[in-house]
């Protein structure tokens, strides 16, 4: 399968690569506007590889002009794109009095600004029986527990799951699946700015293996869901 994964340089986006680039039928393109850490990463990924099935492309999403550039250049590394992993994430931590238009624009640019459009340039290279699987949150989740210092990163999580929603209507004739994974604890750079102090209940690399397997089979079950994983809250 050809795999487009976002916000891959990290985190769990980088452990999702790790565990689809085990299978030597896989190409994935991994994107961040971290190059260093991708080229590592896909270092990693290849060794002891026939050839390699991980490429790495360096783009910062929140230049949505430049994505009809970004999808041709694509178009040249895989013929077609089968499964789109939007795992890039942007949080800011602060009450919601203190919220600034940059800090707003900061995080829905790349929460549902990015995916929005990215999806959008993509449309023209997804086959018939694709996926797409938008990496949410629980806070998105409407009567979930909500956090204080949150607001932004909240609600545009919220705003991601209703686009899913709106999505796998609208890009059903074409055969495309779009489903919403909304994450509980996982611990990153992203949770323990979110809940300094707190312990998370899983590491990257365990939600890693269940995203790859979600990614690849989880559309023959699912359209249009938003899907809470976790066994917490947060």
């Amino acid at each position: 399968m050809n795999i487009i994964i976002t916000g891959a340089s990290k985190g769990i986006g980088a452990e999702v690569v790790k565990v689809l680039s085990k299978s030597k039928v896989h190409h994935i393109v991994a994107i961040s506007r971290n190059g260093k850490a991708l080229a590592e990463l896909a270092s990693e990924c290849n060794r002891g590889h026939a050839e390699a099935n991980v490429t790495p492309y360096e783009f910062d999403l929140t230049q949505t002009d430049f994505y009809p550039f970004i999808v041709q250049r694509l178009s040249t590394i895989i013929p077609r794109c089968d499964i789109l992993i939007n795992n890039a994430g942007r949080l800011v931590n602060r009450p919601f009095d203190k919220i600034t238009p940059v800090d707003f624009d900061e995080v829905y640019n790349v929460n549902i600004r990015g995916p929005f459009f990215f999806i959008q340039a993509l449309l023209p290279m997804m086959n018939k029986g694709s996926h797409i699987v938008n990496i949410g949150s629980m806070g998105g989740i409407a009567g979930a527990k909500k956090r204080p210092g949150l607001s932004a990163y909240t609600s545009s999580k919220g705003a991601l799951a209703a686009l899913t929603e709106i999505l796998a209507e609208e890009l059903a004739p074409r055969d495309i699946r779009v489903n919403c994974l909304a994450l509980g604890s996982v611990q990153t750079d992203m949770f323990a700015n979110a809940f300094p102090g707190m312990k998370a209940v899983l590491a990257p690399a365990q939600i890693a293996q269940y995203i790859a397997d979600f990614a690849t089979t989880g559309h023959r079950y699912f359209n249009g869901k938003i899907l809470p994983v976790t066994t917490t809250t947060p």
